[in-house]
């Protein structure tokens, strides 16, 4: 097991090292002067060349880079050129967010999709399969911006249950910051539990023909028992992919519901940053998603090796 996780996180250090060089590489491309942005067009040559020494972009590429790859080491980040504070205390303040929304729509993603799953699979070819299937199919289709938007309609225009938006910070309670992700992590959640809904049920399907399972049913084990005691376990392989990619796509893919429901996260800081042509905080924001994604990929590489003891042995 020791073997096995080593060679993960070797994987993911090389992994991340790969990614920031990329990152940087995109980001110093893109057109623009932020010098010249922050100063406004109509700066003279000399405001602008002091200004390019004081954020170090008159030195070259390869320094610039080793410079902020130093940083991350460190945790230094650099400082905003819009807000002129440090980075990290931008991350940390935005991620108080999008991290418990992500959590909670996870939670809430995967407390609907399991089941439905377990239940279309247990009753294949029947109605109900068909039927659920076919609301999991709707809810892949359907936009969560449009369905976002309805909910906001729906539980705060009409029905007054929740605020349409905005977040009035943890500092006021733990209830009131809850309830203002409520439909948030809803929008975000029902679409990831219908994807994952279908892939819990083709899973469990693939398993259900296997020799094994046979077996189980020849020796008297009743239908519940096979599906729960043998099928599952062996049918979560896929099904946790699934929730890793998902996890990572509630964590930084939230761009859209942040501004539909005016929620200062994450997605809403990196869509600012790159209006005000602030790549110190896009490089930053996105080494730290990157980062995220890879821990999460590594925890679900893990979770594979504990689920199927084969795997480590391959290894």
């Amino acid at each position: 097991m020791l073997s096995y996780a080593s060679k993960r996180i070797l994987i993911g250090i090389v992994t991340l090292l790969a990614a920031s060089i990329l990152v940087f590489a995109v980001l110093e491309v893109v057109p623009g002067d932020p010098a010249r942005l922050m100063l406004g067009m109509n700066a003279t040559e000399d405001a602008v060349r002091t200004l390019q020494e004081q954020m170090g972009l008159n030195q070259p590429l390869v320094v610039r880079y080793l410079r902020w790859l130093g940083g991350l080491l460190t945790g230094d980040l650099g400082r905003s050129y819009t807000y002129s504070v440090p980075v990290i205390s931008l991350i940390i303040e935005r991620v108080a967010v999008s991290l418990p929304l992500a959590l909670i729509s996870l939670i809430l993603s995967t407390a609907i999709a399991i089941p439905v799953g377990l239940f279309s699979a247990a009753r294949r070819g029947t109605f109900c399969d068909t039927v659920t299937m076919g609301v999991a199919q709707v809810g892949v289709a359907i936009p969560n911006f449009w369905f976002a938007l309805l909910l906001v309609y729906v539980f705060a225009v009409t029905l007054r249950l929740v605020p349409a938006g905005g977040f009035p910070g943890w500092n006021t309670g733990l209830w009131p910051g809850l309830k203002s992700l409520i439909l948030p992590s809803v929008a975000l959640a029902l679409p990831q539990a219908a994807i994952l809904a279908r892939v819990t049920r083709s899973a469990l399907l693939d398993v259900l023909g296997e020799d094994y399972i046979r077996t189980a049913r020849a020796k008297g084990l009743t239908h519940r028992k096979v599906l729960y005691g043998h099928a599952l376990r062996n049918a979560l392989i896929p099904v946790l992919t699934i929730l890793g990619l998902q996890f990572a796509f509630l964590l930084a893919g939230t761009i859209i519901i942040e501004n539909v429901f005016y929620l200062p996260g994450l997605g809403r800081l990196v869509f600012q940053a790159i209006t005000q042509r602030d790549l110190i905080v896009v490089e930053g924001v996105v080494m730290v998603l990157v980062a995220a994604v890879i821990f999460v990929n590594l925890l679900v590489d893990l979770s594979y090796a504990i689920i199927d003891p084969r795997l480590r042995s391959r290894s």
